[in-house]
């Protein structure tokens, strides 16, 4: 059997157009990228909610070879970097390799050819040499699991499916808690609702955002000396990967981020029993710490309740807290995150000797180095287990993934494929585990970094210059043949 294509990528936002342009470069032009969305971005493309933009700054939060791009802020909006990767997929040529509007419902190993079959959601079928996967961890939005929750009769959506028909204005708007996206919508529902109900399950330690706009004469300057954008990325970089010690080898360091925290709380909340409620009740960094310049101003609002109880259920007028108390709304918002953990869903991968990954995975997912899975030869994964930050710029981690997949496809046989060894996974994976319960992340609380039995398959514990130095080369001894 002849593969239909050498390389299929599965999603176009960062991590699978990073992966098309550098194998592009490299001379493959036998790929093709299927994505589900009508264009490419990801969850740029997908979270399209009002004050959406990166907490990561513009001069890193973009690909290493297209640094030099006119942004208009320091933390760039959604649109902007929306912008960015349709600039990026026209100008190296991408488009043309690209499927919209199609998904894999199910990757099937076939054992006998040494290739992938896909099977597309309009009955298609595809084969290909080589499978990657870059469908990151924050595209499956979660949504509480609470009673009657399809009873409301107002509108009611989710933050990353923001439904733009809905006029808010004077409503009383019901949102469900206070993640990161929440704190960038909720400044903006609180403008124009007439009430705003923010249920908050526990409060998220919040800091100030140094973001402002760029000046015309240091585009002028960025523009005549390219190295100044550069420069500022190192900069960027260094300040970034330095927070890392609070969150593993050095927690005592959250300490300045704490008086930050508190300083910024004071500033903008003066009532006692609000400020009460936003005080976090677990270690800082234990979950996402997040940056906003106008969440504390809005929850001071007037117009503004912050209901610090859970939820009990929801009806066709509103919502009851754990106190038995009901609330009224006209339109609910869940701003409830993604089921992060929940890799590569809605999708059925089926390995050697029809092995699926969810059986492989029913303890949660890991892979070495967040790449390669025993028992899916050929199989590589952009974003995958361990591999997501609490610190710095993810497309650096992509980036260092990207490459390090580069020559896992460039060692693959003529027929035949590439398997990582069982030993070589475990070993990677039990030391990594160890290294997290040293980490505030294991340190007592809740978060979408770990699956239901308390299992961290979210995050890199270390530097990323570590994992880039683990990516650098591959070693063919970490793996086995298949022919």
């Amino acid at each position: 059997m002849d593969a239909t294509h050498q390389v299929i990528i599965i999603g176009a936002g960062f991590g699978g157009l990073g992966m098309a342009i550098q194998l592009k470069a490299q001379g493959q032009h036998d790929l093709l990228l299927i994505e589900k969305g009508d264009d490419v971005g990801g969850c740029w493309r997908d979270n399209t909610y009002p004050g959406a933009a990166c907490d990561v700054p513009s001069h890193l939060y973009s690909f290493s070879f297209e640094r030099h791009y006119p942004w208009s802020r320091r933390f760039a909006p959604q649109a902007e970097i929306l912008d960015y990767l349709r600039h990026c997929t026209d100008k190296y040529g991408i488009r043309e390799h690209i499927r919209f509007g199609t998904e894999v419902t199910e990757a099937r190993y076939l054992d006998a050819h040494g290739l992938w079959q896909l099977t597309l959601s309009n009955g298609e079928t595809l084969t290909t040499r080589a499978l990657i996967t870059a469908t990151g961890q924050l595209n499956q939005p979660a949504y509480p699991p609470l009673s009657g929750i399809e009873d409301f009769q107002g509108p009611h959506f989710h933050s990353a499916r923001w439904d733009h028909d809905v006029d808010l204005t004077g409503k009383t708007v019901a949102v469900v808690g206070t993640g990161a996206s929440a704190i960038q919508f909720v400044p903006e529902v609180a403008r124009k609702a007439g009430r705003l109900l923010l249920f908050q399950r526990s409060a998220a330690y919040v800091l100030g955002k140094p973001d402002r706009r760029y000046h015309p004469w240091e585009h002028r300057l960025l523009k005549t000396l390219p190295i100044t954008q550069t420069l500022d990325r190192l900069r960027i970089y260094a300040a970034n990967e330095s927070r890392v010690l609070g969150f593993t080898s050095l927690q005592k360091a959250m300490t300045v981020y704490q008086r930050l925290f508190r300083r910024h709380l004071e500033k903008h909340i003066d009532e006692p029993s609000l400020r009460a409620k936003l005080i976090p009740d677990y270690p800082m960094g234990c979950k996402r710490i997040l940056m906003s310049n106008h969440y504390y101003p809005a929850l001071a609002r007037d117009n503004v309740e912050v209901i610090n109880h859970g939820i009990q259920s929801v009806d066709h007028s509103g919502l009851t807290d754990s106190t038995g108390t009901h609330h009224r709304a006209d339109a609910i918002i869940y701003g409830t995150g993604f089921r992060a953990t929940d890799f590569l869903t809605p999708m059925t991968l089926i390995g050697r000797h029809g092995l699926t990954l969810n059986q492989v995975w029913r303890d949660g997912a890991e892979a070495y180095l967040g790449i390669t899975v025993h028992g899916f030869p050929n199989l590589f994964m952009l974003y995958g287990p361990n591999t997501n930050l609490g610190h710095n710029s993810i497309i650096y981690m992509l980036e260092s993934q990207i490459h390090y997949i580069q020559q896992a496809l460039a060692h693959l046989p003529a027929t035949g494929a590439l398997e990582v060894r069982s030993r070589t996974q475990n070993d990677f994976n039990r030391r990594l585990q160890k290294r997290i319960r040293d980490t505030v992340w294991d340190k007592g609380c809740d978060s979408w970094y770990k699956t239901e039995s308390g299992k961290n398959t979210n995050n890199w514990p270390g530097f990323t210059f570590d994992y880039r130095r683990r990516t650098r080369v591959l070693d063919l001894r970490d793996y086995e043949y298949h022919y």
